[in-house]
């Protein structure tokens, strides 16, 4: 059991990592930048919606772990080190909840399907939303470091 969490929890704070990681590779422009005419997500907006995802999953499952969590407006676009800074500690109150139900200890609302399929939920959301922000980013001619 104790395998398992750890592996879970490697897997979850390597793709908070890749978030992290990737943000900082964006211009402060190229995070305002959008492919839709009608006002959808640009690249920051995407990234906060990442978070609220979390947050709003947390709020459902855990309660206790959304308490304090800030949750970002629509149309807000927070800059960068506000951004890290909230996904960070959104990945920091999953990887208890993940813990929590391979434990079995805290407050954690049961997963139909169990915890490694959660946890894959989230990775391709969030990858999901990794590729639409660099297919935006090319399309809009901005270059993403490539390290």
């Amino acid at each position: 059991m104790e395998n398992v969490l750890e592996e879970v929890l490697e897997a979850w704070r390597t793709n908070n990592r890749i978030n992290l990681f990737l943000i900082d590779r964006i211009s402060n422009e190229g995070m305002r930048c959008t492919l839709s005419p009608r006002g959808g997500r640009n690249v920051v907006r995407q990234f906060a919606h990442m978070h609220n995802v979390r947050v709003s999953h947390l709020k459902n499952r855990s309660g206790d772990l959304a308490d304090g969590l800030y949750q970002f407006d629509t149309y807000e676009e927070p800059d960068k080190e506000t951004l890290k800074g909230h996904l960070q500690v959104s990945s920091e109150r999953l990887e208890t909840f993940f813990e929590r139900c391979i434990t079995g200890s805290g407050k954690a609302r049961p997963l139909k399907k169990g915890v490694i399929p959660y946890l894959g939920y989230f990775i391709s959301h969030e990858s999901h939303h990794r590729g639409n922000i660099l297919l935006t980013l090319k399309q809009c001619g901005h270059k993403v470091d490539q390290a």
